[in-house]
Formats: structure tokens, sequence, C-alpha cells
């Protein structure tokens, strides 16, 4: 659970740490934004991927479902600093669909937590599997890293690119191939 009077006093241990007073105009209640800002991204932390993944419609079509420019918002975990981007996720159903949403709800979750880029690819793509248990799955995440961007290198606009693939997606390079050219249309 997310202790935002913890957050506080560390905000505020913070802005005394880089020589800044707490207690002036502009940063009094600079603490209490950020732990109700950290509440709400970091909801993720409590939040359950197989509630979305559980609305599921029967289907008799096996076709590939792909679900194109998800933006997402993350937090690394290495820098507490932003990410973000894009998810690309395909499945082929067995039997079962996801309602459309779904798939965008599932990845705010895994966003909405301190995150690696490629550790959020792979928690997407198993959560798929393992709840809604399609034929296969293959996630993409493109993400921009303010780690890379604002500190450190600075160099702004490099994308960082993950990919999972499960199931019959993972030893077919055919289906591969129609993923990515899906992506391009």
């Amino acid at each position: 659970m997310i202790d935002q009077e913890k957050i506080k006093r560390a905000v505020g241990l913070l802005l005394e740490g880089i020589g800044e007073e707490p207690s002036r105009e502009g940063l009094r209640d600079t603490p209490d934004r950020v732990a109700r800002m950290y509440a709400e991204i970091f909801s993720g932390m409590e939040a359950d991927p197989s509630v979305p993944l559980g609305k599921v419609f029967s289907v008799q079509n096996s076709d590939m479902v792909l679900e194109k420019d998800i933006t997402f918002y993350s937090m690394c975990e290495h820098h507490l600093m932003p990410f973000y981007g894009k998810a690309h996720i395909a499945y082929i159903p067995d039997g079962k669909v996801l309602g459309l949403s779904k798939l965008a709800r599932t990845v705010e979750i895994y966003a909405a937590r301190l995150q690696l880029q490629e550790q959020m690819t792979e928690q997407i793509a198993d959560a798929l599997m393992e709840y809604l248990a399609p034929r296969g799955v293959m996630v993409i995440l493109e993400a921009e890293h303010m780690c890379m961007t604002m500190r450190g290198v600075k160099k702004p606009g490099s994308r960082t690119v993950s990919i999972a693939a499960r199931g019959i997606f993972e030893d077919n390079a055919l289906l591969q191939d129609r993923f990515f050219r899906m992506l391009r249309t």
C-alpha cells in the first residue's frame, strides 16, 4: 500500500537535501502534491491484471488480434525518472477474445509501477498467456527514457524497443512477419 505520509516526509527531506527551504511559499504544499501524484502514477502496485484480463468473450475466430499504439507512461526503477512510449500487442485467440480496452488497461497496470522496460514487456506477455490463454502473444514496447534524455548521455529522441513472444509467435517467422507488417499499416 502506498504510504502518502512517508512520501511527504521524504519529499521534504529531498527539498532540504538539494538546498531548498520546504516551508517557503512555492514549496509549502509540494510534499502533499508529490505524494498524491505518486499514489496516482504508482497505482499499478496494487492493481491485479487478472481483473481486466478476466473480461473475455467466446469466439470462433482464431485469427490475429492486434492493438497498436497504446500510449503508456512509466517510471524507471534505476533513476526514478519517467519513460514513455507506445505498446503494440497481438494475440491469437483460442476461443476467447478480450474487450478492446482490456489490453490498454493491462498495459496501464504494469506501467504504473517502478519498472524496467524489458521487464514490463515480459510481464504483459506473461499475463496475457496466463489469464487469456491464447495460442500466442507478441508484445513490443517502444519508449523514450528521460534518464537518457535529461541526464547522462543526453540523447533526446532515442528510443528503446523491447519484444516478447510467447506461444506460437516464438518460433513462427511468418507469423512474426505478419505482426510487423500489420504494425506498419
